[in-house]
């Protein structure tokens, strides 16, 4: 069956036979080699030594450049991954940033909606510091803690903990703490911290 050829195609193959025509007229066979060679007064035996060192070293070049663009993709690849984990940490830090106390309190047990300011450590009493954060973010979890500092200044009694995924921008939580028969009478504070950062405190008397 008669092969027919298109237009486009025909001009491709007159473009690829005048390639290869030109690389068969630029490429010498080993004799005309030798003679150049004799020409030159160099040493004919040597060709086949000097094309296989030429081979190497065409081969070498190409395997550097193979090396080269690997090292330039992985630079890339880690430079990229350097840049999304940098900008996503800044949107962590200005999120975190963005959070507010609304209100805090120290209660008992019982929520009444009341503010403790004073308790007796003859009654072993738990008190709860309860805060509402705003411009919460939603479907995050918080590292919260609190430090329950006595009259001298020292921690007492530390909270670590995480909160659950948020689902509103107004969210509440609490630390709690048990004042027992042996803690110093005075002036008691609670601070609760989100990471490093104070968000707030309050202060209680102990008697």
């Amino acid at each position: 069956m008669e092969q027919r050829l298109t237009q486009s195609q025909l001009a491709q193959i007159v473009a690829e036979v005048e390639r290869l025509s030109q690389r068969q007229q630029e490429e010498l066979d080993t004799e005309e080699i030798r003679e150049i060679l004799q020409e030159l007064n160099l040493q004919p035996e040597l060709l086949e030594d000097a094309i296989v060192q030429l081979r190497r070293r065409e081969a070498l070049s190409a395997q550097k450049q193979r090396s080269r663009l690997v090292i330039s993709t992985v630079a890339v690849i880690l430079t990229l991954a350097i840049a999304i984990t940098i900008f996503l940490k800044q949107q962590q830090q200005q999120t975190l940033a963005r959070i507010l106390v609304q209100q805090d309190r120290i209660t008992l047990g019982q929520d009444d909606s009341s503010q403790v300011n004073t308790v007796s450590r003859q009654a072993n009493s738990e008190l709860f510091y309860r805060v509402t954060l705003t411009e919460a973010p939603i479907g995050k979890k918080l590292p919260l803690s609190c430090n329950w500092k006595e009259p001298s200044g020292d921690i007492v009694h530390q909270n670590r903990y995480q909160t659950k995924a948020i689902t509103t921008f107004i969210w509440n939580t609490y630390c709690r703490y048990t004042i027992d028969s042996a803690a110093p009478t005075g002036t008691w504070k609670v601070e609760m911290y989100l990471g490093d950062r104070l968000l707030s405190d309050a202060t209680f008397n102990v008697k």
